[in-house]
């Protein structure tokens, strides 16, 4: 079931599909890789959308525990459903430095959800947006707590390089290209009428008491 449709952007090629998975993809000329998934299960998110603080702390923890860090999370209309937008970076696997940084919507229904997710790894000279932005405010206003969970342990840092006031500086940057599509994907996105009728998520345990 093929749940949101529209979802072409200028500038992304289609991939080739397995013929097996729901799964559609696009690349673009930088190596950027925008997804479409849809899962036949209920969503396994760790609060429902109307719980924010609950949803935000527990997504920062889990995204930590996997070694990454949890930049923005926020709930969003798409497609005129309710979905979580989230971007996090990870470090890129197998490389001494260096993340990828990956920007999604999800968009949860009470027995099933469909994700559309944009990835984008740093290449060639990593860190350059971190160390300017350093220069820039110095190592006492560089690090912070995470908004979200100031107790968070492990994962990478929250640190405000990563804040949307340096897109501007950074224009091709890895982030700031998966903000700009995840902007673009704002706009760009419809829902299709049968996934748009399906029963709306309305938290883990309501998920769990119906199976």
């Amino acid at each position: 079931m093929r749940a949101l449709l529209g979802v072409e952007l200028p500038g992304y090629r289609q991939l080739d599909n397995d013929g097996i998975t729901d799964t559609v993809a696009w690349a673009n000329d930088v190596g950027d890789v925008l997804a479409l998934y849809y899962f036949g299960l209920p969503p396994d998110l760790p609060a429902g959308l109307d719980d924010g603080p609950a949803l935000r702390t527990a997504l920062t923890h889990g995204t930590a525990r996997a070694g990454g860090g949890l930049i923005e999370a926020s709930v969003k209309t798409l497609g005129g459903l309710p979905a979580l937008r989230q971007l996090v970076k990870l470090p890129l696997p197998r490389q001494p430095s260096g993340q990828a940084f990956i920007g999604s919507f999800t968009v949860p229904r009470a027995g099933c959800s469909t994700v559309v997710k944009i990835q984008a790894p740093e290449r060639g000279t990593t860190g350059i947006r971190e160390a300017v932005v350093l220069a820039k405010v110095g190592p006492g206003q560089y690090f912070r707590p995470h908004p979200y969970a100031p107790d968070v342990q492990g994962g990478l840092p929250f640190h405000v390089a990563d804040h949307a006031r340096w897109d501007a500086e950074f224009p091709d940057h890895p982030l700031t290209r998966v903000r700009r599509t995840l902007d673009a994907l704002a706009e760009a996105v419809t829902v299709a009428p049968e996934f748009a009728a399906l029963p709306p998520f309305a938290g883990p345990a309501a998920s769990d008491s119906g199976r």
